[in-house]
């Protein structure tokens, strides 16, 4: 499909403003772009209001991203186009919940969140079967969940 027929507004979202388009490792570049907007909007958050924007931004983020994956699916003709990336934002953004904002802990999201959406243990890789932007979407927010499981069971071990 032609650049002028597409959903700009659609492909400009999926695709995360462009990143999507990086090569190599669009997803990768995805998490980590992520995790620096993440970093530098949480010095202007209350850290009392940390957690509660985390949820809401990665809940947004995931209900946000699903419509145009769809959208960019059924126009690239793609199950699931490697440049949109924006599964891997709502992803890494679940797994930086609730966890300090120190380099070691958001590097150990990035490459338990990496490691988790490329190997797609169980059941990730059947959230892919799922429709459209759904299973775009569902495999890496079910990344973000296991690897918020690990860091907070980390977390909670390194703190008694």
């Amino acid at each position: 499909m032609t650049a002028d027929k597409r959903s700009r507004g659609s492909w400009l979202l999926a695709t995360f403003f462009g990143v999507g388009h990086l090569r190599p490792g669009p997803g990768s570049y995805a998490s980590a772009v992520t995790i620096l907007c993440w970093w530098g909007a949480s010095q202007f958050i209350a850290p009392s209001w940390l957690i509660s924007v985390e949820i809401i931004a990665a809940l947004a983020v995931t209900l946000l991203g699903i419509p145009p994956s769809t959208v960019v699916a059924q126009e690239s003709g793609r199950k699931d186009p490697g440049f949109v990336v924006i599964d891997e934002v709502a992803g890494q953004m679940i797994s930086l919940i609730a966890v300090p904002l120190d380099w070691k802990y958001l590097l150990a999201s990035f490459i338990l969140f990496r490691g988790f959406d490329i190997t797609k243990p169980f059941p990730l890789r059947r959230l892919e079967r799922l429709p459209g932007g759904t299973g775009i979407m569902m495999d890496d927010v079910g990344a973000g969940i296991y690897t918020l499981a690990v860091l907070q069971i980390w977390l909670h071990l390194i703190s008694q």
